[in-house]
């Protein structure tokens, strides 16, 4: 339990400058509601725009009533940390068509383990200046509202593209929670919007996957078809999909407001094994063995190699035409997985070949 002789205000002042000193780039302070997030979310699960991630609604009112997910919550502390790679050319790579796309936050190693030990860090830091207290760190993990808890903090304004905005920072950041017990006073929450006219993440989004501002049919979005779908890729989406083989990108690299982005100042979050450069077909040939290998301790992991080997197919599919890519595919006619081979035909096909 909180204990009544210590100063709040004070340790809140604290707490922001311990997040500075642990690495994150800001933090904010909101009681556990999410306010008409929790209306939204409804709204968007009832229109079955989540498809396959049934988690979305599997939690009842725990994703949006933070103290019914840890009893005793009485604020959450919400942090951010910029993980953008020094990589000047990143529309280029995109428009290279032998070139394998991976989303920017994916190149180094994961986040999750990172945050959620500096988060444990916060925590073990606030405990050496008041003594115990309840808490529970969380980073992109069980049912939390993160975009939703960090806006009524004060970090920024949710973009038409769905994406936590900020006017200093753009979008190019992880973030992370620490619920706690602590009665501490709460930032005023961000309930401006800089958005205005501008329509440019909906108008390039390369499968339409906007049904409108700050509503993603998350069936249409690469990130999802490339990460959470477990299944065949729809093939009207396939074309679409360009060489984007992990996550997608675009929305944020068109937003004006990430010309504000900042190079991230963790090391881990630097690209491993040039993927940031790799081409299609050497990615294509590696062996499971290599894969699992060179995405150790990598958010790329997750997927498993039979869907790395689907989403490069349909690049492969998307490639220029060329006998490496074509040889590459026809390496894999006889994989063992049926969604491979269904996707290494289809790639095929795109180039006349079978």
């Amino acid at each position: 339990m909180p204990i009544p002789s210590i100063d709040y205000a004070e340790l809140a002042v604290q707490v922001h400058s311990l997040v500075a000193e642990l690495g994150f780039q800001q933090a904010g302070i909101s009681e556990p509601d999410v306010g008409q997030h929790e209306e939204w979310l409804n709204a968007w699960l009832r229109a079955g725009y989540h498809g396959e991630m049934e988690w979305m609604a599997s939690h009842g009112t725990k994703r949006t009533q933070p103290a019914e997910l840890v009893p005793g919550t009485q604020r959450v502390i919400s942090v951010r940390m910029d993980y953008l790679p020094t990589d000047p050319d990143m529309v280029k790579r995109l428009g290279n068509r032998d070139t394998a796309y991976i989303s920017r936050y994916a190149l180094g190693r994961d986040y999750h383990k990172l945050i959620r030990r500096r988060l444990q860090q916060l925590a073990e830091r606030i405990q050496a200046l008041i003594g115990p207290f309840g808490f529970r760190a969380f980073v992109d993990s069980a049912p939390v509202m993160e975009r939703a808890l960090a806006n009524r903090s004060g970090l920024g304004w949710i973009g038409k593209n769905t994406m936590l905005l900020n006017r200093q920072a753009g979008s190019f950041f992880f973030l992370g929670e620490l619920y706690t017990d602590l009665p501490l006073p709460i930032d005023p929450p961000y309930e401006e919007e800089h958005c205005g006219r501008c329509t440019a993440c909906l108008d390039k989004c390369p499968t339409n996957a906007f049904v409108g501002p700050q509503v993603l049919d998350a069936r249409r979005c690469i990130s999802y078809l490339t990460i959470e779908l477990k299944g065949a890729i729809p093939e009207d989406l396939r074309p679409m999909m360009g060489n984007r083989v992990f996550g997608c990108d675009d929305c944020q690299l068109v937003c004006p407001w990430n010309r504000f982005a900042k190079e991230t100042q963790e090391a881990d979050f630097s690209p491993r094994h040039l993927l940031d450069q790799a081409d299609l077909v050497t990615l294509f040939r590696w062996s499971e063995q290599e894969f699992l290998k060179n995405t150790e301790g990598s958010p790329i992991r997750r997927i498993g190699y039979d869907r790395w080997l689907r989403n490069l197919a349909v690049g492969l599919g998307n490639a220029n035409n060329s006998i490496p890519v074509v040889e590459a595919l026809k390496s894999r006619l006889d994989h063992s997985s049926a969604l491979v081979r269904d996707h290494v035909r289809w790639a095929l096909q795109q180039h006349g070949a079978k």
